[in-house]
């Protein structure tokens, strides 16, 4: 027979209470079962009404509610789906308790000759709530991931993340970022995944929301969730930025653009040969452009790849105006203590000086390209043309970050990449400019210490952890 009474607010409270509790419970249950390869049964579910934020049961002004309360969970009791607990000389009159009845059952067939467990006779108060058991949504999102897993390489990223929200369903954890509840999202989000396979270059982000979705701004809701998720199985991606890890998959805020200087020759698809040494001091190549590039020629001694944008622009200034330099302002550094180092076009600066006292005279031809930050996929590409004899240097802050840019460039673009201006004797000589390292400097700096395409790189690392100190490449001399 079915229940014909609409739950009072407070019934609604103690059933979704009961409920909430026991689908939980039942979660971590399966998860402990999975996890030792048994079955545990499920507790029985009980909750106390002054734990509650109940709307109106306890008031003292209109004994209504309470009295309605009280009628529709005597009904569901004696249906069997309930069992009352009453203040004690309060009987009919203040629950103390309710508690949601099981009856026992085998688990499977599979498991028959195994302990029964607890089932909450709970489907008709599923139906009295309008309520969806946790069990169906978690079904339902298993088989729309299962539908579209085919669509992507096993070695795919997209294929990792979403092995791993299904490895999740079935343990009974977090399907985060799906929603168990709001199936657009998931679709949308799904969606978003199909689309960025077939991103050729950067994309905005408003151009590709209107691209998928016919409307700019969907994707700013579902972007926050595919960050979630990327991060979840690309160990690489954890410490970027969300603008950064964005751009990784080709998606950025605004056309972005790389900036060059000095005797670049680029060929694209069409052979057409790009030539940028008229461009005095830098030119910005847009980076949409970038994967027509198919072939680089620089008649130079090295590419300097520069982090900062602020660095590049000095440094491209200086080798412009053929200026000896010095970055920050010569009050802060002792006379002696002074290195002349001319960048002008015919001499430049060599990599690796090793004393404040020693002068460079060896002529050093650089290409410059500045990084922004993490390189770009489209940074990447361009590093990769760069013919194997032409060495590559990399300049950038003497902390995590800089030192982690090496490692990305070594591991993804070649390990030849060389260190520039980012060893110990120019921090000691900049180390009056250094700041001091975070809790999480120290960390991340550890880390590195283990990272075997980094073992050059450990005397400074040791160095920057013996003084507690970081040297942003703005306070460094060029």
């Amino acid at each position: 027979m079915e229940i014909s009474f609409i739950p009072s607010p407070d019934v609604k409270v103690i059933l979704n209470a009961l409920l909430d509790k026991f689908e939980n419970r039942a979660k971590r249950a399966h998860a402990v079962s999975e996890a030792e390869g048994s079955y545990r049964a499920t507790r029985s579910v009980k909750i106390t009404l002054t734990d509650l934020s109940l709307p109106t049961y306890f008031s003292q002004t209109d004994p209504e509610p309470r009295t309605i309360a009280n009628r529709q969970l005597q009904i569901l009791e004696q249906r069997g789906l309930l069992s009352l607990g009453w203040l004690a000389g309060e009987t009919n009159h203040l629950l103390q308790s309710v508690t949601l009845k099981m009856e026992y059952a085998p688990r499977s067939t599979q498991h028959a000759s195994r302990t029964t467990h607890h089932v909450p006779r709970n489907k008709e108060l599923f139906q009295l709530l309008s309520r969806k058991p946790i069990a169906d949504h978690r079904a339902r999102l298993e088989n729309l991931i299962l539908a579209e897993k085919f669509r992507y390489q096993k070695s795919d990223w997209c294929t990792r993340a979403l092995d791993y929200i299904l490895n999740q369903l079935r343990a009974g954890k977090s399907s985060s970022p799906f929603s168990l509840t709001d199936s657009d999202f998931n679709h949308d989000l799904l969606t978003v995944l199909q689309a960025l396979s077939t991103l050729t270059a950067e994309t905005p982000y408003r151009v590709f929301s209107v691209r998928v979705f016919n409307d700019t701004k969907r994707f700013d809701d579902l972007k926050s969730a595919l960050i979630r998720l990327a991060r979840r199985v690309n160990y690489e991606w954890k410490s970027l930025s969300s603008e950064d890890l964005l751009r990784e998959l080709d998606l950025v805020a605004n056309p972005g653009y790389i900036h060059l200087s000095g005797n670049w020759d680029l060929t694209d698809a069409n052979g057409q040969i790009i030539n940028l040494d008229s461009f005095t001091p830098s030119i910005g190549f847009p980076a949409s452009q970038i994967n027509s590039i198919q072939k680089i020629a620089i008649r130079v001694e090295a590419v300097l790849c520069i982090e900062n944008l602020t660095s590049f622009h000095e440094f491209t200034r200086a080798m412009s105006t053929g200026k000896q330099g010095d970055m920050h302002t010569r009050k802060h550094t002792q006379p002696d203590e002074l290195e002349t180092w001319n960048v002008g076009p015919e001499t430049r600066p060599t990599p690796h000086a090793t004393h404040s006292t020693q002068h460079s005279t060896r002529t050093m031809q650089y290409a410059t390209l500045c990084l922004m930050g993490n390189p770009s996929p489209a940074i990447r590409h361009l590093l990769n043309l760069i013919p194997e004899e032409t060495p590559i240097h990399l300049w950038a802050d003497m902390d995590y970050g800089g030192f982690n840019i090496l490692a990305q460039l070594r591991r993804q673009v070649s390990p030849r990449i060389q260190p520039y201006l980012m060893d110990i004797a120019t921090f000691d000589r900049h180390a009056h400019l250094s700041r001091p390292l975070k809790q999480s400097d120290v960390r991340n700096l550890k880390r590195l210490l283990f990272n075997p395409i980094l073992e050059d790189i450990r005397p400074i690392i040791e160095r920057l952890l013996q003084q507690g100190l970081k040297l942003e490449q703005e306070a460094i001399r060029i």
